[in-house]
């Protein structure tokens, strides 16, 4: 693959192209390959490190260290504090997800267009069918196997079974899995099919080339038009790409606007309307041993709530990662950690109506701020109602509902069946996360109200793109990646028209 290492930069370095591209997960990934494909000049430059599957590390501290931005620290501020978790690596966030791969639900879809008429050529369902059959056949999207599921993921099954909710194995960009449980950490095989081993050696292919470890500082405008990006390498170098055609933003719904923001291209709502899906994580106790970092990472889920805004998943970390999170010192600890075996982690991930912001905070850091809303709490509350249910419907003998205020271990089912209707109401009695970002550039056909018009064109500066999930009007509720793919795609096209 061509990759240019920052680390190597100490002087100032010049590059043209046709198109530059920021960011290398997902979205920049599918619009270099379109583009390259085409016979475009591709530059793409990355913050993170290029790192080959046999470099990955076999710990997860050490890998959120490496692959992880901020080390996973990066918190948005609000009603209920909660981690941002992103990647940082040439791939993107692709490298250390869970590989889940979802269609743009076509009620989400519907849903866009009913709202903003004009985004129905770029949301055309037809040419969308056919990128996600290209999408799933060059990424090898299926099913997990049962035979590499593993115990944890085969629980979920037998407890939404038990209580009747619609559920299936998750489909994953994966070939010949072998149920390792490293998928938050890289796969050490190279079976994850993320996008520095698929679509960014194939753009390569085609004369792209990657320039690692180069912070974007700054969009170039002359005249009203993007003609290129400056930034800085590792080396100490400062890096000018200048693109004859378009600049492409595809850095993530934080660090893309971040960039328009330090850039001084303020037009519309920049940084605003940041949607998400906020997730909790439960624990459930079982007399067998299941070790839950054995098996797909996330191999099932339980949609049959998807409608309301709820969806459930397996969860994977590795034992160093869970042990970290178990209550108790001295012996109680030892012992809660000699039951390492027999806990499974299971997470509800809702589709809240909060909205946040991201601004430039101090030394150009992101400061995020997201609040909980009131639905966005009962969502919760009702997903661990279910979640413990189909704990205990599966077998578990305890769950540990993990809200402050509520029984920390609980053993009577009726216990947390009364969780929905009496459990925490304050959003921070739930210790969550956020992992799917959208909306803070949003493409809309008002230029009063969106970043980015419905082709994608930033709506004040000529031949500036952005081509990630900052565009989406509205959180999707399933896992983005697929969805983001294959609108960088339509991205891509875009530009070539142009």
């Amino acid at each position: 693959m061509n990759v240019l290492d920052g680390a190597t930069i100490a002087a100032p370095h010049r590059v043209d192209c046709d198109v530059a591209i920021v960011g290398t997960g997902p979205a920049g990934a599918a619009v270099a390959r379109t583009l390259a494909h085409a016979g475009v000049r591709v530059v793409l430059l990355e913050e993170g490190r290029w790192v080959q599957p046999r470099d990955y590390p076999t710990d997860g501290f050490s890998a959120m260290t490496l692959l992880y931005r901020d080390m996973g620290a990066n918190v948005a501020m609000g009603n209920a504090p909660m981690p941002v978790l992103q990647g940082r690596a040439v791939g993107g966030t692709s490298v250390v997800n869970g590989a889940i791969s979802w269609r743009l639900p076509e009620d989400v879809r519907a849903g866009w267009v009913t709202d903003d008429p004009g985004l129905a050529e770029t949301l055309d369902a037809a040419e969308l069918r056919t990128i996600f059959d290209g999408i799933e056949r060059d990424l090898g999207i299926a099913p997990t196997d049962v035979a590499v599921a593993g115990p944890k993921n085969l629980l979920m099954a037998k407890g939404a079974d038990a209580l009747g909710l619609e559920h299936r194995p998750i489909a994953r960009n994966t070939r010949g899995c072998e149920g390792l449980g490293r998928c938050l950490q890289g796969c050490p095989q190279g079976h994850k099919q993320s996008m520095d081993l698929t679509l960014l050696p194939e753009a390569c292919k085609h004369g792209a080339q990657i320039l690692s470890r180069v912070k974007v500082t700054a969009v170039q405008t002359e005249a009203g038009r993007a003609v290129g990006v400056v930034g800085q390498a590792a080396g100490g170098g400062q890096v000018t790409v200048h693109a004859r055609h378009a600049v492409v933003l595809a850095a993530s719904a934080i660090q893309t606007p971040m960039l328009l923001l330090q850039s001084g291209i303020r037009h519309g709502p920049v940084g605003q309307n940041l949607q998400a899906h906020p997730g909790v994580a439960m624990v459930g106790q079982f007399a067998e041993p299941v070790r839950m970092w054995q098996g797909a990472t996330q191999g099932h889920e339980v949609i049959g709530l998807r409608k309301e805004g709820i969806k459930f998943e397996v969860l994977g970390y590795d034992p160093g990662i869970i042990a970290s999170r178990m209550d108790g010192m001295g012996r109680e600890f030892s012992r809660n950690l000699s039951q390492l075996a027999h806990e499974v982690h299971w997470g509800v991930a809702v589709r809240a109506q909060g909205r946040g912001r991201v601004r430039v905070g101090w030394r150009g850091r992101p400061l995020i701020s997201y609040n909980l809303t009131p639905h966005g709490v009962d969502c919760i509350r009702r997903g661990v109602r279910v979640l413990g249910e189909m704990f205990f419907a599966a077998g578990a003998e305890r769950v540990l509902p993990g809200a402050f205020g509520w029984p920390a271990v609980v053993t009577d089912r009726s216990e947390i069946a009364r969780f929905e209707t009496e459990g925490p109401t304050q959003a921070n009695a739930y210790h969550g996360a956020i992992t799917h970002l959208f909306g803070t550039c949003k493409m809309a056909s008002d230029p009063t109200h969106a970043v980015v018009r419905p082709d994608f064109r930033h709506h004040t500066v000529a031949g500036l793109y952005v081509a990630d999930s900052s565009v989406f009007p509205t959180a999707t509720g399933v896992n983005p990646q697929t969805a983001i793919l294959a609108l960088a795609t339509v991205c891509a096209r875009r530009v070539l028209l142009a």
